[in-house]
């Protein structure tokens, strides 16, 4: 008895439908997925001049955050730490103008949380132009 051997054959693979799957996922995400543009902060950065705004720094509500977390507003201490009351003395100070701009001067050893509550205060109260005062020391430019 003679056997012949059978002839294997290569077993294919047939790459057409996984090809058509992998197309329509794909076209499928690209219908199903949302563009949103997340909101941001508007920054409007500050531009040299040859002579300060004088009528700015005039009208300015400066509130000064001190070393233990009180509160100056245009240099006046006020009588107590409390949110309601920096309220009330930035609306005096700044007779119920909302542009008025409002500068926030902290001691380095302050804490922020004083800090965010006097931002945080300004802005509830609708105050547009909220600016944060630096001072440079010529050492950090050496």
């Amino acid at each position: 008895m003679k056997f012949t051997p059978r002839r294997s054959e290569e077993p294919e693979l047939n790459m057409t439908s996984l090809i058509d799957v992998v197309l329509l996922l794909l076209i499928f995400f690209m219908m199903s997925t949302r563009f949103v543009d997340e909101s941001r902060l508007a920054i409007r950065l500050p531009e040299a001049g040859l002579e300060p705004d004088t009528s700015a720094l005039r009208d300015a509500v400066e509130i000064e955050v001190t070393a233990e977390g009180g509160y100056r507003v245009n240099g006046r201490p006020l009588i107590n730490n409390s949110p309601d009351t920096l309220s009330v003395a930035l609306s005096r100070a700044a007779s119920g103008n909302r542009a008025v701009p409002v500068t926030i001067r902290a001691d380095a050893r302050a804490m922020h949380q004083s800090v965010v509550t006097a931002m945080d205060i300004a802005g509830r109260l609708g105050y547009r132009q909220i600016n944060i005062a630096t001072v440079h020391d010529g050492s950090a430019a050496r």
